[in-house]
């Protein structure tokens, strides 16, 4: 019989409604829940150094299994001391089973009840990706939370696809808990589209098997706030409470305190770092766009009530000069700011759970951010 991981546990410390404040144990150090993971696709959070993303309050970081098993490869990255050795990370690092990316990127994709062919989005080079080969690929890696290999359709799919879809994944968390051989971690990923029906139907066959925690996958993907919230509470009330709980993909500041409302622990999106590197800044006012004009000769830092090392030194102004310019500190200034706003509302939020308060910041951050 397949066990879970005995060098991962979760606990919930403190509760408000359904929203929750734990903590997870890693065999690399412990995550403060809810949490919000800044992604490092290929081995590198866009424009960070892994101390600044240590000093902006980053717990557990993200990489992307499609793209390091493309480039330069698993067995590269093994060879060289593994991924936390390699990107010299070393705090906890979850990483994807390249699943979505695979459906969004790749080319020629063709499923089958093995796994996914593909050609690669970088050379066209034919390719297979099956359970086994996605906790293998992850276990070489060095990963401390796996992702097991799930299909992610498109939205909108037909009803009977999803139904096959489903199916499929179920299928293929078996294979990947029985392919597991480390004491890494492994969770496993609800589907089923926009239909409330199928997301319980798989919410309940993947939490009959042995996983370390559960992720929601398949949403974000174009249905928008409304349809994904109702589809995520229509999901969580089939989780079980004793095991942490990712939202993956999701990472608006609305959506990110509506799903922690309805009990989410852990949060991934590019929003963020993306968001920076074109200018757009995210302050306890709203969003900074530094490509308007106004902001020219403006002296003020991005947000007056933020401590980040951005905005105790910078101006609107010159960050607006840097960006125009296409300078890469801007880039990095950006990135510095955005994550520790994240990460600092991700903070106040495991404080306002522990104080009871959760509701007011709530109101706070849609009053702000809610589009």
């Amino acid at each position: 019989m397949v066990m879970p991981c005995s060098s991962f546990k979760y606990r919930t410390e403190f509760i408000d409604g359904n929203a929750r404040c734990g903590k997870i144990e890693t065999r690399r150090g412990n995550v403060d829940t809810p949490v919000f993971m800044p992604v490092g696709t290929a081995a590198t959070v866009k424009a960070m150094t892994p101390d600044v993303l240590s000093s902006v309050g980053a717990q557990i970081i993200l990489s992307n299994t499609y793209h390091l098993h493309l480039r330069p490869g698993e067995e590269l990255v093994k060879a060289l001391g593994g991924l936390h050795t390699f990107m010299g990370w070393n705090g906890p690092i979850l990483t994807d089973s390249g699943g979505y990316q695979v459906f969004s990127l790749a080319k020629l994709v063709k499923i089958t009840e093995e796994g996914v062919q593909f050609a690669s989005h970088i050379d066209g080079s034919r390719r297979m990706l099956t359970p086994e080969m996605a906790v293998k690929i992850q276990e070489d890696l060095g990963s401390d939370i796996m992702m097991c290999l799930d299909e992610c359709v498109a939205f909108p799919s037909p009803r009977d696809y999803v139904e096959a879809s489903v199916n499929r994944t179920g299928i293929w968390a078996e294979k990947c808990l029985q392919q597991r051989k480390s004491d890494a971690a492994l969770f496993g990923i609800v589907q089923g589209g926009m239909y409330t029906d199928l997301r319980e139907k798989s919410a309940k066959e993947i939490t009959m098997l042995p996983f370390d925690g559960f992720s929601i996958g398949g949403l974000s993907v174009g249905e928008g706030h409304d349809t994904m919230v109702s589809i995520l509470e229509a999901t969580m009330i089939h989780l079980p409470e004793d095991k942490p709980r990712y939202l993956m993909g999701v990472g608006t500041p609305a959506d990110m305190v509506e799903a922690i409302a309805r009990g989410v622990d852990m949060f991934d999106c590019v929003l963020p770092t993306r968001n920076a590197r074109n200018g757009m800044l995210f302050t306890w006012k709203g969003k900074v766009s530094l490509k308007q004009a106004k902001y020219r000769r403006d002296p003020n830092p991005p947000d007056e009530s933020c401590k980040c090392y951005t905005c105790r030194n910078f101006s609107r102004a010159y960050l607006r000069h840097l960006f125009v310019s296409g300078e890469i500190l801007g880039s990095i200034l950006n990135t510095i700011h955005n994550l520790h706003f994240y990460l600092e509302l991700m903070s106040d939020i495991r404080h306002s759970i522990r104080e009871q308060n959760f509701d007011s910041l709530k109101k706070k951050v849609k009053e702000i951010y809610d589009e």
